[in-house]
């Protein structure tokens, strides 16, 4: 059974007001208002009696009294009646408002489910504007053009799917997210929102100079298979980019000139097999970067000129069996890079000119057992390398005119039984190089420079 003293019920819409029933409260207020004035009446006439005391009160005065109190009252009523006559109407407002940016979201998804490429095109254009007109819902915008580009795509168009203009609209979506994420400080910024492509298939895009403050941005098992994405210029400030279990396959992906700073990147079990992707001159301090578990087989990784500065950057258990990999000129000064565990074996990987300074870098139980490592012309001052139980077995590692001032390199432990290492025209200067307990076997070829030449086994 209704309970009729219950308020009415909060009706669907935003800023609807929460009322009682008018047949209440009309009857309340004028037994209110009799109320008031019956005691403002009398209340009028005592005053007037304790101002003239002796003197008998006049009617008049009591009643002209108690009336301006009433009418000032009636003032403050009929402006608190204003006042929710206002929020009534915003209240009517808002909920149109939220009819036609609802009216408008159903528009736009249809759009975007359309079979022809041009009214998908103006779906992403008509999503895009109602993030823009719709803070409250923003997310929700952004997340249905992040699950366009998840949906399957053919690249290709012998392939069973393939749909003609569809790489137009996914580079447009792309597009429109990239210039949402230049400046932070707009009011229709993206910036800090969640972006999830994972499982997404590009062939090809331009996030160039986005910035990314908190917030997930997710690539996880994400395809690159052609053409050019590009990451170039690009700020990851205390957010967390999710690239694991990528596979790069052909074309170029480019993160050149990139800043990490805070926040965690993760590239962990992704597969290099072709493409050409670009990291040089970008800037890592604080915060984490994860490559462990990767494989490069094929195809180019460029971080020349990069800087590891505070950061924890992480290689390890890598697998390098072809293409190139370059840290050439690279600075490592503070933090930790670590390659535990990786393995050398075909690829040509260059730490060529580059400077270790007051960090640790750890290559520890590393195989070397194919292809060439650089270490030629690098700087060791400060800090800890090692590369301690480490095995070379095949592979061509030179550190020729490397220097060694301050630092503590430490190859303890290491087997070195086969292929070639170099340290000619290396210098030592303060610093600590440690062979201790290594063993060395009549097979490698070692040119131990200023180094003394540890004794090989004989041993059968």
């Amino acid at each position: 059974m209704t309970n009729p003293f219950q308020r009415r019920a909060k009706q669907d819409g935003r800023h609807t007001p929460n009322l009682w029933p008018v047949w209440l409260v009309a009857p309340a207020a004028l037994l209110l208002v009799g109320a008031a004035a019956y005691g403002l009446y009398h209340g009028a006439e005592s005053l007037l009696a304790k101002e003239s005391p002796g003197k008998p009160v006049k009617v008049q005065d009591a009643i002209s009294t108690t009336v301006t109190t009433l009418t000032l009252i009636g003032a403050v009523l009929a402006a608190l009646y204003a006042y929710r006559k206002q929020l009534l109407d915003e209240g009517t407002s808002h909920r149109a408002d939220a009819a036609q940016l609802t009216e408008r979201y159903a528009k736009a998804a249809e759009q975007l489910g359309h079979d022809q490429a041009a009214v998908r095109l103006a779906g992403v254009y008509a999503m895009a504007r109602l993030a823009d007109d719709w803070p409250e819902q923003r997310q929700v915008c952004v997340d249905v053009l992040c699950a366009y580009l998840r949906m399957p795509y053919a690249v290709v168009p012998a392939e069973p799917g393939f749909r003609h203009g569809e790489r137009e609209v996914r580079l447009t979506i792309i597009r429109t997210i990239r210039d949402h994420l230049q400046n932070p400080a707009t009011s229709t910024t993206w910036c800090g929102l969640n972006f999830n492509f994972s499982g997404a298939t590009f062939d090809g895009g331009d996030f160039s100079g986005s910035t990314y403050t908190r917030g997930q941005v997710d690539f996880s098992d994400s395809t690159f298979v052609a053409g050019r994405v590009d990451f170039s210029g690009s700020k990851f400030v205390g957010s967390n980019v999710d690239f694991t279990g990528s596979t790069f396959v052909a074309g170029r992906v480019d993160f050149s000139g990139s800043t990490y700073t805070r926040g965690q990147v993760y590239f962990n079990r992704s597969k290099f097999v072709g493409s050409m992707v670009d990291f040089n001159r970008s800037t890592y301090t604080g915060g984490q970067v994860d490559f462990s578990d990767s494989t490069y087989t094929r195809g180019q990784v460029d971080f020349t000129g990069s800087t590891f500065g505070g950061s924890r950057v992480d290689f390890n258990r890598s697998t390098y069996t072809g293409g190139q990999v370059d840290f050439s000129d690279s600075l490592f000064s503070g933090g930790q890079v670590s390659f535990n565990g990786s393995t050398f074996d075909g690829s040509k990987v260059y730490f060529a000119g580059s400077a270790f300074s007051g960090c640790q870098v750890y290559f520890n139980r590393s195989r070397y057992t194919g292809g060439q490592v650089y270490f030629n012309g690098s700087t060791f001052d400060g800090g800890q390398v090692n590369f301690d139980r480490s095995t070379f077995d095949g592979s061509k590692v030179y550190f020729a005119g490397s220097a060694f001032s301050g630092c503590e390199v430490d190859f303890g432990g290491s087997v070195f039984s086969g292929g070639e290492v170099n340290f000619a025209n290396s210098m030592d200067i303060s610093g600590t190089v440690s062979f201790q307990h290594s063993r060395v076997e009549t097979s490698a070829l070692i040119n131990w420079g200023p180094f003394p030449a540890v004794t090989p086994d004989t041993r059968p």
